[in-house]
C-alpha cells in the first residue's frame, strides 16, 4: 500500500515548492522520504544514499530555480528523491525496470537532469563547464554541483576544485558528506557561524575591511588573518586553500538552517563556494540506519521488516564469479594480491577473500586511476609477484582506467608483473552472466 503523502500529491514541479512554510517543506521532505522508500520497496535499487539527501533535495529545489539553474548530482544514485520531484513520480516505480526510469541521472530522461552520471567523481567538471557556459553567453543562471557517497575519494574531484579556484568561476558545491569523514560534529555554533559567514551583512563588511586595508597596506595580513579565525572556529582549510568561500559543517537535515545557508550562496556574486553538509545515510528508515551497508543497494523488500527478497535463480552475478576466481588464484598463488572497484568491493561475496588474500591487499575506493597504479606494483619486490584486477568497463578510457559516467562492473581481470615488464596482459572480458543485466 503506498504512503499517505497529501502535500508531495501537490507537487508536480519544483515550482510548487516556493513560497512554502518551511513547516510545509519539513512535512513534504517526509512525505517525500516515505514515497523514496515504498517506490524502492517495489524495485529495488539504491535506498541509503538517496534517503540521506530528502531535506538536501527539497531545500535545493525550494531555493534554486531548476532546470534554469543547473543541478549536477554525483554520484547519481543519490537522485531518486529529485526524480521524484521534478515531474517523475509517476514513473518512480519502473526504477531500473525495461523502458523505465535510469537508476542514475539521464539527460534524455528530464531537463532537470542536464548531466547524466554514475559514478563517480565527475560532477565539479561537468557543473564547472555550465558555469563557463553560463559567463560566455553572459547568462544569469546559477550552477550547484551535489558531491557525495564516496565521490570525494575520485582524484578528479581535487582536480576539478583545484582548477575552478584558480579561475574564481561563480558556481556553488555542495559537499554532501555522510560518512563524517571529513566533518566534525556539527551543533548551534557552527550553524550560528555557517549562516553568518554566508550572510550579505557580513560579505558586505568583509569588503569593507578588505577594501580599508589595502588603503594602508595590511591586505595580506588582515587576509591571513581572516581565514584563520574561519578556519580555526569551522574548518574547511583544504577548501579555502583550493580557491572556494567555505561554509559549514551543517546539518543536511535541518531545513532551518538548510535554506538560509543555500539563499545566501545563491545570492553570492563572486567566486565559487563550497557549502559542507553532514548527512545520515538511510536517515529515517530504521533498518537502513542499523544495516553495516545503509541498504546503500537493495532487492525488493518489505518496508514493515526490512526484509529482501531473494533474487531469483539465474546465472551468477558478475561479482560472484569474479570473487570466485579470485579466491582460487589465491588459493593457488599466494603472491597475488587483489584489486577490485569500489562497487564489487563493498559486496558481500568478496568477504571470502579476506581469509584468502594476502594481507593489505590495498582497497582504494573510486580512486582509480592511481588505484591500478598501486594495485599493479604492490607485489612484486622480487619480480616474481602477481596482481589481479577487476576493471569497470566504465572506467576504460583511452586505455586508462579513468572515473567517468557509468554504472556496473562489466569488467575485466587483469594480470600484471609491471616492475619487471612495462606491458600488463588483460584477459577477455568476463561478461557471460551480466550481459542482459541493466
Amino acid at each position: 500500500m503506498n504512503p499517505s503523502t497529501p502535500l508531495l500529491d501537490q507537487i508536480s514541479s519544483p515550482a510548487d515548492l516556493k513560497g512554502r512554510s518551511k513547516a510545509e517543506l519539513r512535512q513534504i521532505a517526509d512525505e517525500l522520504r516515505a514515497e523514496t522508500i515504498n517506490a524502492v520497496s517495489t524495485t529495488g535499487g539504491h535506498l541509503g544514499a538517496g534517503l540521506g539527501v530528502v531535506e538536501l533535495t527539497v531545500a535545493i529545489h525550494a531555493v534554486f530555480d531548476t532546470p534554469k539553474d543547473k543541478l549536477v548530482w554525483d554520484v547519481g544514485h543519490q537522485a531518486y528523491p529529485h526524480k521524484i520531484l521534478t515531474g517523475r513520480r509517476d514513473r518512480i516505480r519502473t526504477l531500473r525496470q525495461g523502458g523505465g526510469l535510469s537508476g542514475f541521472t539521464k539527460r534524455d530522461e528530464s531537463e532537470y537532469d542536464p548531466f547524466g552520471a554514475a559514478h563517480a567523481g565527475t560532477s565539479v567538471s561537468a557543473a564547472a563547464g555550465f558555469a563557463v557556459s553560463r559567463d560566455i553567453t553572459k547568462s544569469a543562471n546559477r550552477v550547484v554541483a551535489v558531491v557525495g557517497d564516496g565521490a570525494m575519494t575520485a582524484g578528479m574531484i581535487y582536480e576539478a576544485l583545484n582548477n575552478i579556484g584558480g579561475m574564481h568561476t561563480r558556481m556553488i558545491v555542495i559537499l554532501n558528506d555522510n560518512d563524517m569523514s571529513i566533518a566534525p560534529p556539527v551543533g548551534a555554533l557552527s550553524h550560528y557561524l555557517s549562516r553568518t559567514v554566508s550572510s550579505k551583512g557580513y560579505r558586505r563588511f568583509r569588503n569593507f575591511g578588505r577594501r580599508l586595508a589595502k588603503g594602508i597596506g595590511l591586505e595580506r595580513f588582515t587576509k591571513k588573518v581572516e581565514h584563520s579565525v574561519r578556519n580555526f572556529s569551522m574548518g574547511g582549510d583544504l577548501f579555502d586553500s583550493l580557491g572556494f568561500y567555505y561554509v559549514g559543517p551543517i546539518d543536511g537535515h535541518d531545513l532551518d538552517v538548510l535554506i538560509p545557508v543555500l539563499e545566501n550562496a545563491r545570492d553570492m556574486e563572486n567566486g565559487p563556494v563550497l557549502i559542507h553538509v553532514v548527512t545520515k545515510k538511510g536517515k529515517g528508515y530504521a533498518p537502513a540506519e542499523s544495516s553495516s551497508d545503509k541498504y546503500h543497494g537493495v532487492s525488493k523488500f518489505n518496508v514493515v521488516t526490512g526484509e529482501q527478497a531473494k533474487a531469483k535463480a539465474g546465472p551468477p552475478s558478475y561479482t560472484k564469479v569474479f570473487a570466485q576466481e579470485l579466491v582460487r588464484a589465491a588459493e593457488k598463488d599466494p603472491k597475488v594480491v587483489a584489486k577490485a572497484e569500489e562497487v564489487a568491493a563493498s559486496a558481500k561475496e568478496l568477504a571470502e577473500l579476506k581469509a584468502k588474500l594476502v594481507p593489505g591487499a590495498p582497497r582504494l575506493k573510486i580512486a582509480e586511476s592511481p588505484g591500478y597504479l598501486v594495485f599493479a606494483n604492490s607485489r612484486d619486490p622480487l619480480c616474481d609477484g602477481k596482481s589481479l584486477a577487476s576493471i569497470p568497463r566504465s572506467l576504460i578510457r583511452n586505455g586508462t582506467p579513468r572515473n567517468g559516467p557509468g554504472g556496473r562492473p562489466a569488467a575485466i581481470a587483469a594480470r600484471a608483473t609491471p616492475s619487471c615488464s612495462n606491458t600488463t596482459a588483460f584477459s577477455a572480458p568476463l561478461r557471460a552472466s551480466t550481459a542482459a543485466r541493466a
